[in-house]
């Protein structure tokens, strides 16, 4: 049994992985990622993650295409330079398609409470994403356990309907980011955290 010191230790080696190796990964073990994932808690119990898995390289080319062309087009809208464009389209493309795995990881609201009023319904629609968030995270550290590295894109939250479009994804299915995975090519960094003091209030305790 893993003690709660040793379980904090794991989830303080965890890093972002953005390089891998050119190694597949079983179907087996994906779907052990994605029960791990299933594992997370969630609004009401409605569970309303959903995943589409990219494990071969005509999905994720044409994903990242149609990401880069979506990118393309928002930043010279904003009048950014051509170069910089060109550079950060590169980018992107080279990190879907060069993950051996690209999970998308998708919430589906229409189990989730209705409401005849708009703010307990984008409080629902929060919970749900929400829920898929744990789901995430739980993949993460699934994708730890099992010795691979895994790092979150969330460039689908800019272009929902065109990762629904590429993939040609239920329209229900609300991406919310890419998971990528594979065996990591370079330890990823230790990205520093800001101080428990700078982000934790200890409200007055009520007087007994």
């Amino acid at each position: 049994m893993t003690t709660d010191s040793n379980l904090v230790a794991f989830i303080g080696e965890r890093r972002s992985i953005r390089r891998y190796r050119v190694e597949p990964i079983a179907r087996a073990v994906i779907e052990r990622l994605l029960e791990a994932a299933t594992r997370a808690p969630s609004a009401h119990n409605r569970q309303p993650w959903r995943f589409a898995v990219l494990d071969g390289d005509a999905s994720k080319q044409n994903l990242a295409k149609a990401m880069g062309e979506r990118l393309r087009k928002d930043r010279a809208a904003d009048g950014d330079d051509a170069k910089a464009i060109d550079a950060d389209v590169a980018r992107s493309y080279a990190r879907i398609t060069e993950a051996p795995v690209v999970i998308v990881v998708c919430t589906d609201t229409r189990d989730m409470d209705r409401y005849p009023d708009a703010r307990r319904n984008e409080a629902e629609h929060l919970m749900a994403v929400q829920s898929t968030a744990m789901a995430a995270q739980n993949l993460l550290l699934a994708a730890q356990s099992e010795g691979l590295g895994a790092c979150i894109m969330c460039a689908p939250l800019f272009c929902q309907d065109t990762v629904t479009d590429a993939l040609k994804l239920p329209r229900e299915w609300r991406a919310q980011m890419l998971v990528t995975i594979g065996a990591a090519a370079s330890p990823g960094k230790d990205r520093p955290r800001l101080p428990l003091n700078d982000i934790i209030l200890w409200p007055p305790r009520s007087p007994r």
